[in-house]
């Protein structure tokens, strides 16, 4: 069977608000789309959104009307047109109809991502298609989604990486291991992480505390108590100088300075001054920012198109 799906892209983008103690949605100038009524709510992918109604979770579509009423125990987001539920304690997956199309038989299971998704048979991890065959046998006590043609898994204590038939393509060696990205994973021997290319060579040593991805060829990275950004030849792009650091999305980054986190561009100059408890990526021009115990939602000038205040 072929599961149809639409990116977010295709879609109008909405963001999470609460208001006494209810979540709804706005856009991106701040506009009301869908009154705050459920009692907890995630990010809409594939067109539709998980709600939580009376301790059970629902999804929801972009008019605010339950498309899957509320059954589940436990739900999680769509991708590639399914989505993993929980009923009892077993997970399966569910069709944008609500239609189970892997019925729930899994201690564990992972979301799809690029055509299989990693289930736990038993006292193993393996990885199935989009009918529920079995696609890599039950062989690994950990595993995670498929990332650029590969997948991590854990055996024994240490991180590896297979491809998409099983097969070992990286050798499991590393103390940590992150999915790949931009052609590159972040991977931890001891107490330091580097970045391995696809052949399991490292293309930058392992030299720091802590790493982000890269993204647009550069890269958080954390030296001694201070964070900076490297190239993709491991040399200093922005001086380590913050006391915390996130990638680049779509131009900033949020950086922490202090208790404070504000904004740089990609040359390392504030863009938005350090003022929040805390602050998220930017995505359709838009950031999640907190403010004492309140969220909103800013654009790229910093001014608040949804104020925690409200």
């Amino acid at each position: 069977m072929r599961h149809a799906f639409f990116p977010e892209s295709q879609a109008r983008k909405m963001f999470i608000i609460t208001q006494n103690g209810k979540y709804g949605y706005i856009d991106h100038t701040g506009k009301m789309i869908i009154e705050p009524k459920f009692d907890f709510a995630w990010n809409f992918t594939e067109v539709l959104a998980r709600v939580m109604i009376n301790s059970n979770f629902a999804y929801i579509d972009k008019r605010g009307n339950t498309v899957i009423n509320p059954q589940y125990d436990d739900a999680v987001d769509f991708k590639e047109g399914l989505a993993r539920v929980r009923v009892g304690s077993k997970w399966g997956y569910i069709g944008q109809a609500g239609n189970i199309v892997i019925k729930p038989q899994f201690d564990l299971a992972e979301d799809f991502s690029e055509g299989l998704a990693g289930v736990r048979i038993g006292k193993k991890l393996g990885y199935v298609n989009p009918t529920g065959a079995i696609a890599i046998e039950p062989q690994f006590d950990l595993g995670w989604n498929f990332s650029e043609g590969l997948a991590r898994v854990k055996v024994g204590s240490k991180w590896g990486y297979i491809d998409k038939s099983g097969n070992m393509a990286i050798a499991p060696q590393f103390d940590d291991a992150v999915n790949f990205n931009e052609d590159l994973a972040r991977v931890k021997i001891a107490d330091k992480w580097g970045y391995i290319d696809k052949k399991g060579n490292f293309k930058i040593k392992p030299d720091f505390s802590r790493a982000e991805d890269f993204s647009a060829g550069i890269a958080a990275v954390k030296i001694d108590k201070k964070w900076g950004y490297i190239n993709l030849s491991a040399a200093t792009m922005i001086e380590p100088q913050f006391d915390q650091a996130s990638k680049f999305c779509e131009n900033l980054a949020s950086v922490k300075t202090g208790d404070k986190f504000g904004y740089i561009d990609i040359t390392g100059n504030l863009q938005i001054r350090p003022m929040f408890d805390n602050a998220e990526d930017f995505s359709s021009g838009v950031a999640r920012i907190r403010m004492a115990d309140k969220s909103g939602y800013i654009d790229k000038r910093g001014n608040f198109i949804w104020n925690p205040s409200n």
